[in-house]
């Protein structure tokens, strides 16, 4: 699938909003209504090798659940996560979060996410609407991690360990 992107402007600091993005449990709070059951991959959630296994509420989806691990993390600049999913895990998956300064002290956060079907069957579903979902729940997700570092609220619940 060709690139999504979406972005929002947030009245933090950058350094603010890279601390909270860094913590990959805290992706379950603004990614909650489309991402679900969210499990940590293990027991420190912050930085380089955090990673975490959910499960997508997509129409038609027979097979939901998938994974990120951050690969590479670029205080206050870029946080790259790397993941899988669908059937087998056989969908690769690749979000990059670019985090650049505002006027006004504000940040300009910017969420990329590229997937790469290997099979026609995947690309099939991607093709008949799976881009256009995908973009409208990253876009809603913007607006609730603005919500929740601006105001506190739309809050949703902090991954976990699995097993926990």
């Amino acid at each position: 699938m060709d690139p999504i992107t979406v972005s929002t402007t947030i009245s933090r600091p950058r350094e603010e909003v890279f601390e909270y993005l860094a913590d990959i449990a805290n992706h379950a709070e603004f990614t909650d209504h489309y991402l679900v059951d969210w499990h940590l991959t293990r027991e420190d959630p912050y930085g380089r090798g955090a990673g975490a296994r959910f499960r997508v509420k997509a129409p038609l989806a027979r097979f939901s659940w998938a994974d990120m691990t951050f690969a590479d993390v670029q205080p206050p600049y870029k946080i790259v996560e790397h993941g899988r999913g669908g059937k087998y895990n056989r969908i690769r998956m690749l979000g990059t979060y670019t985090l650049s300064p505002a006027p006004s002290g504000t940040t300009k956060v910017e969420y990329t996410l590229e997937t790469v079907p290997v099979m026609p069957s995947d690309r099939l579903m991607e093709a008949l609407g799976g881009r256009t979902w995908s973009k409208r729940q990253a876009s809603r997700a913007m607006r609730r991690l603005r919500s929740i570092l601006e105001e506190n609220r739309d809050r949703g619940k902090r991954a976990t360990v699995a097993g926990r």
